[in-house]
């Protein structure tokens, strides 16, 4: 008894000394920041991005319309620096089914990836369509309808997305896009659109995937991407030679409240704490990453290498906390843009000091 008590003590022990080297991150939420008209509503908001005037642009599973099951669940709305609502973008446009994520590249261009349409689409600042990527499924076809996901996959068809997920952009122009839920990959295009290559297939292996959910770029023109399924980040150069992989292991509260639905028990997959759902990099010159998990419902600021350097956060419905937190907006160190799912809202934060 007197050994596995001391057992205990040096688990505990050990355990505060790493939350101790973690520093939590003091932050409040801007209340009520974006400012809807009385006839517009949220649905679950998948995506929000800023542009270089700090327009914030939302992609939220609202103006649902359709069957119960299935139904078209996508609007992009643009809000000015101050919250107020500025328009919608694309109304009743034939990409849109189910929204997954917004990104705003160097030229203030806006890109949406739509889940359900299989359909990367770029409009210009104007909001006008310039460039489509993918395919939707024709109406008139039979079987069309929700994707299989047959196990092994099938064959990845180049210029073609599977359930796809988001995208980011080196200096040079091109366009990474994370492929999905299906297909497990990374696609490149160059800047005219052209179809360069991808890499990567299902597995847990390096440069395998399990659902790669969302990607970013740093400076140096490495590929970062969120293997939620595998609970880690991948890190690629251009050419999609794998760099190192980035795990995040910080010590939470084993009675923390899951946002919803039964506590989590694994120690991978989607629901494990540090699985991460979203990642952002900051601009330069001293970049850092963000990401969040849906259990127990953090973000964590890390280093490019893999550092955390902070933690903030916890599940819950009220401001400063989150329901799974589907994308984030890092325009600065000390400003994030949080896009969640389950409270159909985007909170602005403010990062005010490492304790």
């Amino acid at each position: 008894m007197k050994c596995l008590l001391s057992i205990l003590f040096l688990l505990t022990s050990s355990i505060g000394a790493q939350q101790a080297r973690v520093p939590q991150i003091a932050y409040r939420s801007v209340s009520e920041f974006l400012k809807l008209p009385p006839d517009l509503y949220f649905g679950e908001v998948a995506g929000v991005a800023v542009n270089s005037e700090r327009h914030v642009f939302v992609f939220s599973r609202g103006n649902a319309t359709g069957a119960a099951y299935g139904a078209a669940a996508a609007q992009l709305l643009e809000f000015g620096a101050d919250g107020k609502f500025i328009r919608e973008i694309g109304h009743n446009l034939y990409a849109w089914s189910f929204a997954h994520s917004v990104k705003v590249d160097p030229g203030d261009n806006i890109w949406v990836a739509d889940k359900g349409a299989e359909m990367v689409v770029k409009f210009n600042p104007e909001g006008r369509v310039a460039m489509v990527f993918g395919r939707k499924q024709e109406a008139s076809d039979e079987g069309t309808g929700p994707l299989k996901h047959p196990r092994p996959a099938l064959p990845a068809v180049d210029g073609m997305f599977r359930q796809v997920t988001d995208m980011a952009w080196d200096g040079a122009g091109n366009t990474y896009i994370s492929d999905g839920y299906i297909n497990s990959r990374v696609a490149k295009v160059d800047k005219q659109g052209n179809w360069v290559k991808s890499w990567g297939e299902p597995g847990d292996q390096p440069g395998q995937f399990n659902t790669p959910h969302s990607i970013a770029v740093d400076a140096q023109g490495r590929v970062y991407v969120a293997d939620r399924g595998n609970r880690r980040i991948q890190v690629f150069d251009a050419e999609g030679n794998f760099i190192r992989q980035i795990t995040i292991d910080v010590p939470f509260d084993p009675n923390s409240r899951p946002a919803i639905g039964n506590k989590p028990n694994q120690t991978t997959g989607t629901m494990a704490p540090g699985a991460p759902w979203a990642i952002c990099i900051t601009p330069g010159p001293n970049q850092v990453l963000f990401s969040s998990d849906a259990y127990p419902g953090r973000i964590y600021k890390l280093s490019l290498d893999g550092k955390v350097l902070g933690v903030l956060g916890e599940s819950g419905k009220q401001l400063k906390q989150f329901g799974w937190i589907h994308e984030i907006a890092c325009p600065s160190e000390n400003e994030l843009y949080v896009a969640e799912l389950l409270n159909w809202r985007v909170q602005k934060l403010i990062l005010e000091r490492v304790q």
